[in-house]
C-alpha cells in the first residue's frame, strides 16, 4: 500500500514538471492568425514582420527576467537572450524597429497582451487564461 502511495505522488509530481515545461506563445484575441509556425515566430520577435495579415501593428512583449520559459522560447527559436538583445540593439540603430518591451513577470504579460490589438507573448502554459490566443506550445523536449 505504502508503494503504491510513493509511485503516485511521485507520479504527480512528475506530471506537474511536465506541465511546467512548456511554454504557450500567446497573443491579443483579436490576431488574425490561430496557428504559427517557428519561421513565423521568429521573424516577429527579430522585428522582420511589423504587422499581421489585417494590417494590425504587432507589437512584442518580452520578460525582464531571465526564467527557464524565456530560456526555452529563445532556444526554440534558436537563439541566445543576448543574440536577441543584439538583434533588438541593431533594429534600433538603425531606425528599423524598437526593442521588445520587457515585462516583469508572467501576469504582466498576460495582462499586457490581452489588453494590447496586436500583441505576441509567451508564458509558461499552465498560467494561461483565457483572455488571450494561444497559438503554440513549446515543449521542453523541442
Amino acid at each position: 500500500m505504502l508503494k503504491k502511495t510513493i509511485i503516485a505522488m511521485a507520479m504527480c509530481l512528475l506530471s506537474a514538471k511536465i506541465a511546467s515545461a512548456q511554454v504557450a506563445v500567446i497573443a491579443h484575441k483579436d490576431v488574425p492568425v490561430d496557428t504559427i509556425k517557428r519561421s513565423d515566430l521568429l521573424n516577429l520577435y527579430t522585428l522582420d514582420i511589423k504587422s499581421w495579415n489585417n494590417g494590425t501593428s504587432v507589437i512584442v512583449f518580452d520578460l525582464k527576467e531571465k526564467s527557464d520559459e524565456k530560456e526555452m522560447f529563445y532556444e526554440y527559436l534558436g537563439k541566445t537572450t543576448s543574440r536577441m538583445k543584439l538583434i533588438w540593439m541593431k533594429k534600433l540603430l538603425s531606425g528599423e524597429g524598437n526593442k521588445p518591451e520587457a515585462l516583469a513577470n508572467d501576469d504582466e504579460m498576460l495582462k499586457k497582451v490581452a489588453s494590447t490589438p496586436g500583441a505576441i507573448g509567451f508564458v509558461p502554459q499552465n498560467k494561461l487564461k483565457q483572455d488571450v490566443k494561444m497559438l503554440l506550445v513549446i515543449n521542453k523536449e523541442e
